[in-house]
């Protein structure tokens, strides 16, 4: 998300609440996995439509809170926003799909790798589908991050698919989130509740099915697909109100907070098998990550 709905921007300084809020929103996402996996042994499907579920009241008590909900009616009027709402909430839908599967497989490093990649990914989208001109840092940059992915593949004889759908995923997620004209609260209320119809239906269906975990007889099973609301909407209110109080420069290194916080909990939580190929990439993507910011650091300061 990119903006709050209820404070004045402030694009040439950092503020101690912004810090706060995203800071917040990194390290909770940073700890999901945690979460995730107790969850592993459910479909990541039937995941993620609690996720979906369980954020519509959350962020719905938000928005009133906040006296935004005429944005949102507005929006709900809108066929051109509705369609963009559509896109974006199916692009975050794949991404949370992918990432809930990735954590219960035993992929969380390449979790975390698709988290790294993704700011990479973005400007070279931006160069692809914006004309943005790419820089030679930036270039250098996205050629070490595609060298890693490389090594990988290589190593194991496929690319990292999980990796790939969620710098994909959230990629080209970020990139339609820009051009939705709505507030980052109001947008994402907009795409749970586009996405709350299908959400239902397939619960519903679970339910006939005899196949549905919630309130199947496992109270813990009940009481963690709950939270998969607060869990899914809480950070991403943070960051839409930190990453307003705060300079693009500055949201651009805290971003690496959650994969570096996701590849710790890989390594020494999950024990996930950190082999030759992955000592090579991973170096090879932290090479990357700063070279590129160094370059935004110096391009903010000049």
């Amino acid at each position: 998300m990119r903006s709050a709905d209820n404070v004045t921007p402030c694009p040439n300084e950092d503020t101690g609440a912004g810090l706060v809020f995203a800071v917040a929103a990194y390290v909770l996402w940073g700890f999901l996995p945690l979460y995730l996996k107790a969850l592993s042994h459910i479909p990541a499907a039937e995941v993620v439509l609690h996720r979906v579920i369980w954020s519509v009241p959350l962020a719905g008590a938000v928005l009133v809170a906040m006296g935004r909900t005429g944005d949102l009616r507005e929006a709900l009027k809108s066929p051109r926003m509705l369609a963009m709402g559509c896109v974006t909430a199916a692009l975050i839908s794949i991404n949370w799909g992918i990432y809930v599967w990735a954590i219960a497989t035993d992929r969380a490093l390449d979790a975390a790798l698709g988290y790294y990649i993704n700011p990479l990914f973005s400007i070279f989208l931006g160069a692809l589908l914006l004309g943005e001109r790419l820089n030679r840092a930036q270039m250098v940059a996205i050629a070490l991050a595609a060298g890693a992915v490389l090594v990988l593949a290589l190593d194991a004889g496929r690319l990292p698919w999980a990796a790939i759908g969620l710098m994909l995923s959230w990629g080209f997620y970020a990139l339609a989130k820009k051009q939705l004209p709505i507030g980052p609260n109001q947008g994402f209320l907009l795409e749970v509740l586009i996405l709350t119809g299908p959400a239902l239906a397939y619960f519903s269906w679970l339910v006939a099915q005899g196949e549905s975990h919630f309130m199947a007889g496992d109270a813990v099973d009940t009481w963690l697909l709950l939270g998969c609301g607060v869990v899914t909407a809480v950070p991403l209110l943070l960051y839409a109100n930190g990453a307003k109080l705060l300079r693009l420069s500055t949201v651009g290194i805290l971003q690496y907070i959650a994969p570096t916080m996701i590849f710790l909990v890989a390594v020494f939580v999950f024990d996930e098998p950190f082999g030759q190929a992955r000592m090579i990439a991973f170096p090879m993507i932290w090479a990357a990550l700063v070279i590129y910011s160094v370059a935004m650091w110096r391009n903010r300061r000049r």
